[in-house]
């Protein structure tokens, strides 16, 4: 059986020095679920993807999406439809845990 209890997502959560180190939490044919991390001046490019929540757990930075340039802090919730052009850029380090729906 996979892990489905996660108390402290801190104890999950992977930094690299060299990029992302994402986490997949969960994969159905429906659903991933991932936890992301990025040190501060670290970015994810932008780039189209399925529908998607992302929720910011810690941390200073951007999401652009599909162009606009939104600030996230941690509490930030963005939701996305089917499609929609994504990247993160860090400030500071930051946290994240995005959900995608095939």
């Amino acid at each position: 059986m996979s892990k489905t209890y996660f108390p402290d997502w801190r104890q999950e959560i992977e930094y690299g020095t060299d990029g992302p180190k994402p986490n997949f939490l969960m994969t159905s044919e429906k659903a991933k679920v991932i936890l992301g991390g990025l040190e501060a001046g670290q970015r994810i490019p932008e780039h189209p993807e399925a529908e998607a929540v992302y929720h910011f757990l810690e941390g200073e930075g951007w999401m652009i999406v599909d162009g606009e340039r939104l600030r996230v802090t941690a509490g930030t919730t963005i939701t996305m439809p089917d499609g929609t052009v994504r990247g993160v850029e860090a400030d500071t380090r930051v946290a994240f845990l995005a959900v995608r729906i095939a």
